[in-house]
């Protein structure tokens, strides 16, 4: 009978209830288990995630040393996708092509034939027409993998066994970097010079409480396959190191190339690392045809093997160290490359770990890998002086030997009994060849016994003393040293080391600004624009009905504009964001967060070196430096303390050394600009005393060139000191009568 089947029919449920929440609990954490294992995060010991320590193990098996023949790599994705990675061939080719390339791994893996992509971005050929084999850094990871070094592990399919974890003679983790997203955590770590990290791991043997500080004088930064500067500084590099987080700023190389007659262009050699020079310069004539690089005039690509992207400066005048500060602020000629030294702790445990650890787990693999293959050297030795000694029993008797041979059916057991022998030996002495029982054999046996047990002594010795298995490993990670030592065409540094050019900000804004003639237009009611050019007849402006002009000025679209409200308030604007001359502009209300109470008393273009005197209509003022007014908010900054219905009234130019005050009431006061204080924010002090009305004017000269104005028939007046004795005095008082010919406007300029 058949076995019955739980069905509805039968009344019996067939399903079996789940919890949902713990189902799903279960089986995403076993994929993110498996992503960060076998995927993402490298191993800190061989610095190697699966599909690379499989694709170079794969080529060993097949016998691609550095020294022999290329192989198609069809044929070598297929090895590694047939016998060790289950997953799709592309990803193992891709994987592959990056081993090969130079500008991608600072001491690659695989010795590609064919192409194998470029800097550009363009794609390898496809893996039919490549060809490949390994290379003498990937011979020193693989280094002694046949003496039981490492653990090995079945095979996906389990039909064959994989490395766990690769012997790792060379400091690959910190040498070609890493890069790879997991669940829920990331690595990317840049690569470094191979012989600082030599030369801080034998500090470390050394000294095993090394400081960090001491380490990074070793490894004082990444050193790029591309090259490039690096441009921060010591303590920041210092503390990503310490922390295992954190980032390098890289620049490119570049030069200034003299072309004769005060002619240059710009010829950058090295750009940074894992930017793809096409792009570079599709993103750079973006820019130039939004017409954002004003200093650029022209971007070509005149690489061949080598780098050589040339700029064209505007004209000659233009200074290359700030054309190239607003290429690096615009553009990937800067980048910041992340530092995150997520890895998997002995293969096992996710964790950062900073510089000091990671090469102390480096030297801790290598210590273990030393000691499996010195114990499996030990076995074997110890096996091979046991048959030498079967040998030497079978020279010494060799006669009975043959005897017991030729007349025993078990031979083996009955020379065990006789001469005492071991099994290994028995066997041994059986597979003889005739040809070996010469005479000199005795000889050479002999010898060969007395090296093997001086080799075992040596080894015997060196696994009883800590500090001779150190002296080994230094003595190794010194012939790696050598080998890529910084003399060497593939381990010189590439990467430098400089601080960045101290450049303003605010230049850097205004050479990305194209400099263009404008004059600036604001109106009685706020309203503010910009015309193209520099106009000489404000007459021909035109405005809403009831409004008319305030002030016009000539300014260039670089420039800062200072706007100055009745209230005391400062308003800073760019020239370059204001409205067009077409039709009468915008209110200078929707650019700045200015009171409705509150009217324009002035507006001026911004000069850092220049000093301002402010006044308030009741007499109070104070001068204060230009630059401290500008305000980098809509709000503005507050500058004059006033209170209704006192308001600020002027703003002039200090100049000269004394101050000529007119009020209302037609009263001319002159006194020593040294009686008015310096001050960023305040009310000031009283410049001239009024019974009624306020301040009219005012005016800052030199007495030695005499107080001027202009009357309204456009008559100019000059008074010297002598003629001014009368209206001579301190600030606060209440001065004179102004002289026969003063404007009746009550203003200098009539």
């Amino acid at each position: 009978m058949g076995k019955s089947v739980d069905t509805p029919e039968s009344g019996r449920n067939p399903y079996e209830p789940i919890d949902l929440k713990t189902a799903l609990e279960e089986r995403y954490l076993a994929y993110a288990l498996s992503t960060i294992t076998q995927r993402a995060l490298p191993d800190v010991r061989d610095g190697m995630k699966p599909v690379h320590r499989r694709i170079v193990y794969a080529m060993r098996e097949m016998g691609l040393r550095s020294n022999g023949s290329f192989r198609k790599c069809a044929k070598i994705v297929g090895e590694v996708m047939g016998n060790y990675h289950p997953h799709g061939d592309q990803a193992i080719y891709d994987a592959l092509v990056r081993l090969a390339q130079d500008f991608a791994v600072r001491y690659p893996l695989v010795n590609g034939q064919g192409n194998f992509g470029n800097i550009d971005g363009d794609n390898a050929a496809a893996m039919r027409y490549t060809e490949s084999k390994m290379t003498a850094v990937a011979e020193l990871l693989l280094e002694g993998i046949n003496e039981d070094a490492v653990d090995f592990r079945s095979t996906y399919d389990e039909e064959g066994s994989e490395p766990s974890v690769l012997p790792g003679a060379f400091p690959n983790l910190l040498a070609n970097g890493s890069s790879g997203i997991a669940v829920g955590m990331a690595t990317s770590i840049p690569p470094h010079n191979a012989a600082e990290l030599c030369e801080a791991a034998l500090h470390l043997i050394k000294h095993p409480n090394a400081s960090l500080d001491k380490l990074v004088d070793l490894v004082p930064g990444p050193d790029l396959p591309t090259g490039g500067i690096l441009v921060d500084d010591r303590a920041t590099i210092t503390e990503a190191y310490r922390t295992g987080r954190g980032g390098f700023r890289v620049r490119a190389r570049w030069e200034k190339e003299d072309l004769g007659r005060g002619g240059y262009q710009i010829v950058v050699t090295e750009i940074p690392y894992q930017v793809q020079k096409a792009r570079l310069i599709e993103k750079v004539a973006e820019l130039l045809i939004a017409r954002r690089l004003p200093l650029l005039d022209d971007i070509r690509d005149e690489s061949a093997e080598d780098v050589r992207v040339v700029l064209v400066p505007k004209s000659r005048s233009v200074d290359p160290a700030l054309l190239m500060e607003q290429l690096f602020k615009l553009t990937d000629f800067e980048t910041r490359l992340q530092l995150n030294m997520n890895v998997l702790s002995m293969g096992r445990v996710p964790r950062v770990m900073a510089l000091p650890e990671v090469l102390r787990e480096w030297l801790d693999h290598r210590k273990d890998v030393l000691q499996r293959r010195s114990r499996h050297r030990l076995a074997q030795i110890e096996r091979r002086l046991e048959i030498l000694g079967g040998y030497l029993v079978a020279y010494l008797n060799i006669d009975e030997v043959i005897a017991i041979i030729r007349e025993e059916d078990e031979p083996k057991p009955v020379m065990m009994a006789r001469f005492e022998l071991t099994d290994l030996q028995a066997e041994s002495i059986l597979n003889m060849r005739l040809r070996s029982l010469r005479k000199l054999e005795e000889f050479e046996i002999r010898k060969e016994f007395d090296n093997l047990t001086q080799e075992k002594a040596d080894i015997e010795a060196l696994l009883a003393s800590d500090d001779q298995q150190w002296k080994t490993i230094a003595w190794e990670i010194g012939e790696v040293k050598k080998t890529f030592g910084k003399n060497t065409e593939l381990g010189r540094r590439r990467s430098d080391f400089a601080e960045a050019a101290e450049i303003d900000l605010e230049t850097i804004q205004n050479a990305m600004i194209e400099k263009e003639p404008v004059t600036v237009v604001v109106s009685e009611k706020g309203w503010i624009r910009a015309l193209k050019g520099h106009i000489a007849d404000f007459a021909t402006l035109t405005f809403k009905e009831g409004d008319a002009l305030k002030v016009a000025f000539p300014a260039h679209t670089t420039d800062k504009l200072i706007v100055v409200g009745t209230a005391g308030r400062v308003y800073t604007l760019a020239a370059d964001r204001l409205p067009g001359g077409r039709g009468h502009g915008e209110p200078l209300r929707l650019m700045v967060d200015m009171d409705n109470d509150q009217d324009v008393l002035t507006a001026f273009v911004h000069d850092p070196e220049r000093r301002l005197l402010f006044a308030s209509t009741a007499g109070n003022g104070f001068v204060v430096e230009e630059r401290e007014i500008v305000a980098n908010t809509r709000k503005g900054k507050q500058v004059m303390n006033v209170k209704a219905p006192d308001q600020a009234k002027l703003v002039v130019t200090v100049a000269g050394d004394t101050i000529a005050v007119v009020g209302e009431n037609r009263k001319l006061l002159v006194f020593p600009l040294v009686q008015v204080p310096e001050m960023t924010r305040g009310k000031g002090v009283r410049l001239q005393r009024y019974k009624d009305g306020g301040i009219a004017d005012l005016k800052c000269f030199a007495m030695e060139e005499g107080l001027g104005w202009t009357d309204s028939a456009g008559r100019s007046h000059t008074r010297t000191r002598e003629e001014l004795t009368d209206w001579l005095g301190d600030r606060a008082q209440a001065g004179r009568m102004a002289p026969r010919g003063f404007p009746r406007s009550g203003r200098f300029v009539g």
